[in-house]
């Protein structure tokens, strides 16, 4: 029997008297890809204007060419100008199916405030959309990519220069709202769970008092009610939590 390749990380499995006189190379190989699953890291340009995807090429070490979905961390840069998506093939080119755990950061800028950095499995899986300067770490299950542990970062909206701003699920968001008020729209459709955080980061004596931070429902209930929440307390901090369709946004915590 051939040599196969293994799903996951496509790692050359080779048969019983077969391959004479490159069992050092392959297996020299093989562990090169064990180590880019482990602790191999990569930049990955989302500046283009086009989706990004990644590769499993068979019996590959390639991490920066045709390996690229088999390092451990992926580090997305650029400026969007676009909404952009990071795309993990569902299976490697010999059949298997693709398991990958992998990390990704979002170190990209982005020309417009709107634009989105999602994460997703082949052309058909559902994007997971990542919080503006996060890291975190995802499961491609074949079908669909999971996302698992999430460090948020923060992300300044400043009145004139980005505003209005949409959120996305688990934004940390700095409002600059020294010269107008400043609008922060809610995720358009939310799950349970998802929250978004809102801070006043003006400098005292100017804030939310001054100029408010209104923040867009954008289809959903806040507090039952199906209006915008107005902000209007300096230095106020507030993390929404989105319940269900009845209640809608809530408050996980609020400082005012």
């Amino acid at each position: 029997m051939a040599s196969q390749h293994s799903s996951d990380l496509s790692i050359e499995l080779i048969t019983t008297g077969e391959k004479a006189g490159l069992w050092g190379s392959i297996t020299n190989t093989n562990l090169q890809i064990l180590e880019l699953s482990s602790s191999g890291n990569i930049e990955v340009a989302m500046g283009g204007g086009t989706d990004v995807t990644l590769t499993l090429a068979d019996g590959s070490a390639a991490g920066t060419t045709t390996a690229t979905g088999k390092n451990l961390y992926l580090k997305l840069t650029g400026t969007l100008t676009r909404n952009q998506t990071l795309i993990m093939p569902a299976s490697v080119p010999s059949g298997g199916t693709a398991l990958r755990v992998f990390i990704v950061e979002d170190a990209t800028t982005r020309s417009s405030s709107n634009y989105t950095l999602s994460v997703k499995t082949a052309a058909s899986g559902s994007p997971v959309t990542i919080p503006v300067k996060s890291t975190g770490v995802f499961y491609s299950n074949g079908t669909d990519t999971v996302r698992g542990l999430m460090n948020k970062g923060y992300y300044e909206v400043v009145a004139g220069t980005n505003a209005p701003y949409t959120a996305v699920a688990g934004d940390q968001i700095l409002v600059n709202s020294f010269s107008s008020a400043v609008t922060v729209n809610l995720p358009a459709s939310p799950v349970q769970g998802d929250e978004v955080t809102i801070i006043d980061a003006n400098t005292s004596p100017q804030g939310f008092a001054s100029n408010n931070c209104v923040v867009g429902r954008n289809g959903n209930k806040i507090l039952s009610a199906s209006t915008d929440l107005t902000l209007t307390t300096n230095t106020q901090a507030i993390t929404l939590v989105y319940v269900n369709t009845d209640l809608g946004w809530t408050y996980k915590t609020n400082t005012a």
